[in-house]
């Protein structure tokens, strides 16, 4: 019997995209399956023929690359073409990657690249609970009161920040670890107790810190890769992951230990096609 794949799997799987990109890729009605364009959940074989805006695409080859990158103020976290400063285009890698997450276009600091879609999905999903560590500076003195708020969680965006880990650097800088990553959250939450933003750099995300000059990246070695895995090996790459969990949550003690709200998959175009969907 035929192995059939969720498009969107089938479609990170080939390292064009991460499975988000390829959701958005299939609802604007750029993806094609046999000349078709297909509903959110259809499946595919190895014989059907995939294309995105006309090009064909096939399975991948050879191992994945995964990268560390120290991304620079200035360039945009985006795999579209068309935008100035794309992150894609300043690397300029001899084969096809994409960013796992964003970082603010004012923002500095460690970001992965890979073509591995399925990694992508267990590093972002909310519940998933992957540190990440921040430097910030700010525009006036820290006070004690800052840090004591910013550490139990800061109502933004219609909801409240997860407990976290901060701590006083200098006068004007601090350390903050999370484990989600709500829209701009560091400086949404810094603006809401009156201090603004003047610098931000990502320093670690889980089991990796950043250790290469601004604009230069590196390959993750087999061990970091090795222990990436096995920190995010039981983390969830379904929905489930992205439903919010109980209030009790923010009891959760800091440690060093690795510990984006989900989308619908709905206002799809409604077309046949001799392909199959999801039951």
């Amino acid at each position: 019997m035929e192995e059939l794949k969720r498009l969107n799997k089938f479609i990170s799987e080939t390292g064009y995209c991460s499975r988000r990109e390829a959701d958005k890729l299939i609802e604007e009605g750029r993806v094609t399956i046999n000349g078709v364009v297909p509903e959110m959940g259809t499946k595919v074989s190895l014989e059907d023929e995939v294309r995105i805006d006309g090009k064909l695409i096939t399975e991948k080859r050879g191992k994945s690359v995964y990268l560390a990158f120290n991304k620079p103020v200035g360039i945009e976290c985006t795999t579209n073409p068309d935008v100035r400063n794309n992150i894609v285009d300043y690397i300029n890698y001899p084969t096809r990657i994409f960013p796992i997450g964003r970082l603010d276009k004012a923002s500095e600091g460690l970001i992965f690249m890979t073509d591995d879609g399925d990694i992508v999905n267990k590093i972002l999903r909310a519940r998933n609970n992957h540190e990440k560590e921040y430097i910030v500076t700010v525009n006036k003195p820290i006070t004690d009161r800052f840090i004591q708020r910013m550490g139990n969680g800061v109502p933004i965006l219609d909801t409240i920040t997860r407990k976290c880990k901060v701590e006083q650097v200098s006068r004007y800088i601090f350390r903050i670890v999370l484990t989600q990553g709500l829209n701009r959250q560091i400086r949404r939450m810094c603006e809401f107790l009156g201090y603004e933003v003047t610098a931000l750099k990502r320093i670690r995300i889980i089991n990796i810190s950043l250790d290469v000059p601004v604009g230069r990246y590196r390959d993750l070695t087999p061990a970091e890769i090795k222990e990436l895995n096995k920190l995010i090996s039981d983390s969830s790459k379904t929905e489930e992951a992205s439903l919010p969990k109980p209030k009790t949550e923010n009891k959760r003690p800091f440690s060093n230990k690795p510990k984006s709200t989900g989308r619908n998959e709905n206002g799809n175009r409604n077309r046949k096609g001799d392909f199959r969907k999801r039951k």
